[in-house]
């Protein structure tokens, strides 16, 4: 006896263990997207900080000192070297914000293959979309 509604016939397809494996793969790329997308808010926030910095740099005179943090440490630069610091940093954070978004796009690309896979076997019994 099922308890669907009347006019609704029972459309679930059987469960497999490849099919839960998938969901489970689903899941995980999903949480690690998740993470490193923050990671990538965070990237992106220093970065925007370090553009402001090196704005608000440029402005100084070059004989002055200026406190540069590094680490959990300030120490005391010329605005030059400063500039340098700043503009390394700036590089550094480019590669690390285009290398996650690599990732991202590789999980992209495998979320999109397994939600394919799945949909065609569960149809409406199943929702991967958030």
């Amino acid at each position: 006896m099922e308890l669907l509604p009347d006019g609704q016939a029972n459309t679930a397809a059987e469960v497999l263990w490849e099919d839960q494996q998938r969901i489970n793969k689903f899941s995980t790329i999903i949480n690690k997207k998740d993470e490193l997308t923050a990671v990538l808010n965070k990237y992106k926030t220093e970065k925007e900080y370090l553009d402001d910095l090196s704005l608000e740099i440029e402005l100084l005179d070059e004989d002055e000192k200026v406190q540069y943090k590094i680490g959990e440490a300030f120490v005391y630069m010329k605005v030059s070297k400063a500039i340098e610091r700043v503009e390394k940093d700036n590089e550094k954070l480019t590669a690390k914000i285009e290398d996650i978004d690599g990732t991202l796009e590789g999980y992209e690309e495998s979320l999109d293959s397994l939600k394919t896979d799945l949909y065609a076997k569960f149809g409406n019994n199943i929702n991967l979309e958030r």
